[in-house]
This record gives C-alpha cells, sequence and structure tokens, in this order.
C-alpha cells in the first residue's frame, strides 16, 4: 500500500448553486461582459470554468452561493443575447468541496488520488477546477458527505474538523 499523500486540508463549501452559460460564440469580449454582468448583480464567483466545445464554442460554469441564484441568473438573462450564447442552465442544492496545499506542484498524484477516491463511494462531479495550491469540484448536496469521508480516506490531511463554509 502506498503512503497517503500529506495535504493541508480538506473544506467543503455548502449552499451553493451550479449556472453554466453554454455555447457562447468565441469572441475576446464575451469573459468580460459576463463576469461583469454577474459583478454588477453583485454575484460573488467562488468557481470557475471555461471551456470550449467541439463546436469551438465556449462554456462558462460558475459556482456560486445559492442566495444569489435569481440575481446570477437575472444577469445572464440579459447578456446571454449580447454574447449570443444559447442557453443558461442551473443546479441549486451543490457543494464545492476542496483539497488544497501546501506546494501541489510537487505533487503530481493529488488529482487522480482525489479523484479515484470519490469515484471508488459513488460520487459523481459536476464541475471541476484547479489552481496552484488546491483541486476543487461541485458535487450533490447529497453526496457531500460520503464525499469528504472519502477523501479523508484517501489522503494525510490535519485532523479533522467538521466546519462547513457558507456564504463567505
Amino acid at each position: 500500500m502506498e503512503e497517503k499523500i500529506k495535504v493541508g486540508g480538506i473544506m467543503q463549501s455548502d449552499g451553493r448553486a451550479i449556472v453554466k452559460l453554454l455555447s457562447v460564440p468565441d469572441q475576446t469580449d464575451a469573459p468580460g461582459l459576463i463576469l461583469g454582468a454577474l459583478g454588477g448583480k453583485n454575484v460573488n464567483i467562488e468557481f470557475l470554468v471555461e471551456s470550449t466545445d467541439l463546436d469551438g464554442q465556449a462554456n462558462f460554469t460558475f459556482c456560486i452561493d445559492e442566495g444569489d441564484l435569481e440575481r446570477a441568473l437575472t444577469a445572464l438573462d440579459t447578456v446571454k443575447g449580447e454574447v449570443g450564447a444559447k442557453v443558461v442552465t442551473y443546479t441549486p442544492n451543490v457543494s464545492v468541496v476542496s483539497v488544497f496545499g501546501p506546494h501541489f506542484r510537487e505533487k503530481p498524484r493529488i488529482s487522480g488520488v482525489m479523484f479515484s477516491a470519490l469515484a471508488a463511494v459513488g460520487v459523481n462531479t459536476l464541475a471541476i477546477s484547479t489552481s496552484i495550491s488546491s483541486v476543487s469540484c461541485v458535487v450533490s448536496a447529497d453526496s457531500v458527505d460520503a464525499a469528504i469521508d472519502a477523501l479523508y480516506e484517501a489522503f494525510d490531511a490535519p485532523h479533522r474538523v467538521r466546519q462547513r463554509a457558507k456564504g463567505y
């Protein structure tokens, strides 16, 4: 059995919603217009992924506080036509689960261990994002406890404190 990877900690952020703006034509001003519209409605983005689909269209995925969902949908509905997006979708009642550093640059196995551990307990990820010091994913709120348990089992993390981040 391999030695567990030491990490700085594991965190969950509950009370979130995931919002997607899909099939946005490639244009340089789209990210600024979209993010500006959200900021203009005072919507804080905890988690952001932008990707390109097979047709060359951009897809934006945001995780926000569920209390900001109506404002976010209003903002995105307003900007949707301006950027040429085809659809806005959302899923309420999700959580962000993160494994954080330090020194993740020197620990290339973290992502693989994290997502293998989640899969082993049947936790489906709705989105994934990384930074130099963390790996985060969005999961259904119904599966967050199984996700956290699996990650504490998979990693050498500091003592377990069941503290949940609500709000900012």
